[in-house]
């Protein structure tokens, strides 16, 4: 069975659509997103226009600050610094990657931790950590609310996760093995380094696949039944398609899917979910800063 991010995506910004109109009707004002996009990279050009676009579609406001390349550090820095004083903004994202000569992690500690919608920010990681609430990084946070949505079974389960950036591997094998819900997982984080990775994977009753390998996890990787998690997606040359290349995730999908009981396609899965859970960290950001509560959408 397919885990489709588009179908749990879009009943998540239903409901933020509503809690929007709701605020409106109340005279309050729309939350507000604001991101940064530096340079001409494609596939970030593609994340924010997507971001952008599904701001509007559920009524949350959206403005889009653009950077060429040879943007100094420091006034990528002041204008972080003059969005964080802006009572108008919620959230702040700078679409990652940066040009070199920019320091990513002077960018993410710049960005004030009530705003860090993306979840990156050292405070908001800690807290993270040691299970408190925060906000969490938008794709793991996806994963959880995709899971919850089709009630995959986590309790006690082994979960194999293989990649360990900050973005993904990393927070999400916390998130897997905390004591919550959607957690208690024994979690096993695999890397470049790791020995005996296809032996490993065989024992997952759970594999998060977020490598940036296309087609890398096959099925001999993969033991009967076992949820298949593809957070991959990487852009392949193909020119049969009309824009030159398809998106690719990090799992052989035609070979894995048959032994799965459970498989996010790509497009259509992880993608669309990290899109919906950083809307509703705009959202929550935006209540924390207004001092509102949920109770404000009760009728």
């Amino acid at each position: 069975m397919q885990l489709l991010g588009k179908e749990v995506s879009e009943k998540i910004k239903h409901q933020l659509s509503v809690k929007v109109q709701t605020l409106k009707n109340k005279k309050y004002r729309s939350p507000h997103l604001s991101a940064i996009l530096i340079g001409n990279n494609g596939a970030s050009e593609t994340y924010v226009a997507s971001k952008i676009k599904n701001c509007e579609e559920i009524g949350i406001k959206s403005s889009l600050i653009r950077y060429d390349n040879n943007v100094s550090e420091n006034e990528l820095l002041s204008k972080i610094e003059e969005l964080n004083k802006d009572e108008t903004v919620d959230g702040i994202l700078v679409q990652l990657p940066l040009p070199k000569h920019i320091s990513e992690q002077k960018v993410i500690e710049a960005i004030h931790p009530l705003k860090d919608v993306d979840g990156f920010h050292p405070e908001n990681i800690g807290k993270l950590t040691q299970g408190n609430p925060t906000f969490i990084s938008a794709t793991p946070y996806g994963i959880i609310l995709l899971l919850e949505h089709y009630k995959i079974d986590i309790k006690g389960k082994h979960v194999v996760v293989i990649g360990r950036s900050n973005i993904v591997g990393r927070p999400i094998s916390i998130l897997l093995s905390s004591n919550a819900t959607y957690g208690n997982a024994t979690v096993t984080l695999c890397h470049s380094q790791t020995k005996n990775l296809k032996e490993i994977c065989l024992q997952a009753d759970i594999l998060v696949a977020a490598i940036g390998i296309p087609g890398f996890i096959k099925a001999n990787m993969v033991k009967d039944g076992a949820v298949i998690i593809d957070v991959g997606i990487t852009r392949v040359e193909d020119a049969s398609a009309k824009s030159g290349f398809r998106l690719k995730g990090d799992v052989d999908f035609d070979d894995v899917s048959p032994k799965a009981s459970y498989i996010t396609p790509v497009p259509g899965g992880v993608g669309l979910m990290t899109i919906a859970a950083l809307l509703t960290n705009t959202m929550k950001a935006y209540l924390l800063r207004n001092n509102l509560t949920e109770d404000i959408f009760a009728e």
